[in-house]
């Protein structure tokens, strides 16, 4: 058994078992990438790890790499849905082109999901991730974690915020897209008036079959459809509580040590955000809270605005958005490679 924070080799098809020691299967994929072409080398590969089981359930991470042997730094990608959905192979497709271009490792890792798993747990895991990759990074995939970044977006983005404060070593950058470093504010604990949120409506019974299932780290494995409690969620203002069973109106100090607008210092990492005005599921004034905070500590930061972007930039100027997305590999250059 993998135990927390230590990475154990696996077969992408699944046909190594859980009990096998590290190392002792093959567990690599060949990636099709515009980086590369049949007959060159070296080539893009993908290797899948669990780094942590809990029970039964086994938790991944995914590592995309050039298969060369260099050592590369690393960004650590954290996906986005809410808390609630999604899974380690939704990586922004212009991230991880840039950044495996620019010479850098991603890991991309999986996490318990709410509301099985509450966030204390939640967060757990990705601390537990951030260890096995420290602690085992350079001898499995030849890692550079004295040069490592992380980046997410939305769910993620707040992840990555998060990561700032909470993991340890502290990480070299940070690159949050339309993310939050806040759980409790009245977009979250109020019911939404966006129409977004109200494309499926559910009975509070309908919408608490969708979670009624074991925990789980892959949004693809819950036998309910996640984004419809989600919605209910929305619909409702409950979703701070059904992530972390406390009260955001009597409960909200208990929310502060997962909540980045409350845990900057100016040991901070350097971070580079980038968020809509227009965004009706993460509001921008979710990154102007950030920047202020970032700003009273006198911690290195950009905001990159896109005017009239909505969730993941649409209505935003596409030309404005290659720029904002050209950003990115830059700031981690220079704070990563140095």
């Amino acid at each position: 058994m993998a135990k927390a924070g230590s990475f154990t080799r696996r077969t992408f098809l699944g046909t190594c078992t859980a009990s096998i020691p590290a190392l002792a299967c093959a567990s690599e994929t060949r990636e099709a990438s515009a980086l590369t072409s049949p007959g060159q080398t070296p080539e893009m590969r993908r290797r899948t790890y669990t780094y942590k089981n809990v029970g039964d359930l086994e938790i991944k991470a995914d590592v995309h790499l050039m298969d060369d042997g260099v050592t590369r730094p690393v960004l650590v990608w954290l996906h986005g849905g809410a808390l609630m959905m999604g899974h380690r192979e939704s990586i922004d497709r212009r991230v991880k082109e840039a950044v495996l271009k620019a010479g850098y490792t991603i890991v991309s890792v999986d996490y318990r999901l709410a509301p099985e798993t509450k966030i204390p747990a939640l967060i757990e895991d990705v601390e537990d991730a951030f260890q096995g990759v420290y602690s085992e990074g350079p001898e499995l995939f030849n890692a550079d974690v004295s040069r490592l970044a992380v980046a997410g977006a939305s769910a993620g983005g707040y992840l990555t915020l998060t990561a700032g404060f909470r993991v340890k070593p502290r990480p070299a950058a940070l690159v949050s897209i339309f993310g939050y470093g806040d759980l409790i504010g009245d977009w979250y604990s109020q019911p939404s008036p966006h129409p977004r949120h109200r494309h499926i409506v559910m009975s509070r019974e309908e919408a608490f079959q969708q979670v009624s299932g074991p925990p789980i780290a892959d949004g693809r494995n819950r036998k309910g459809k996640g984004g419809a409690f989600y919605l209910h969620c929305r619909q409702q203002g409950i979703w701070p509580q059904q992530i972390s069973g406390w009260d955001p109106h009597t409960e909200a100090e208990k929310f502060s040590p997962y909540m980045a607008v409350k845990n900057v210092t100016p040991d901070y990492p350097p971070t580079l955000l980038l968020h809509g005005t227009a965004d009706t599921d993460v509001p921008y004034q979710q990154s102007v809270m950030m920047v202020e905070e970032l700003e009273k500590h006198g911690v290195e930061h950009r905001l990159i605005t896109l005017e009239g972007g909505e969730h993941g930039f649409g209505g935003a100027d596409r030309e404005a958005i290659a720029a904002a997305y050209a950003e990115i590999v830059p700031f981690l250059d220079r704070h990563v490679k140095g």
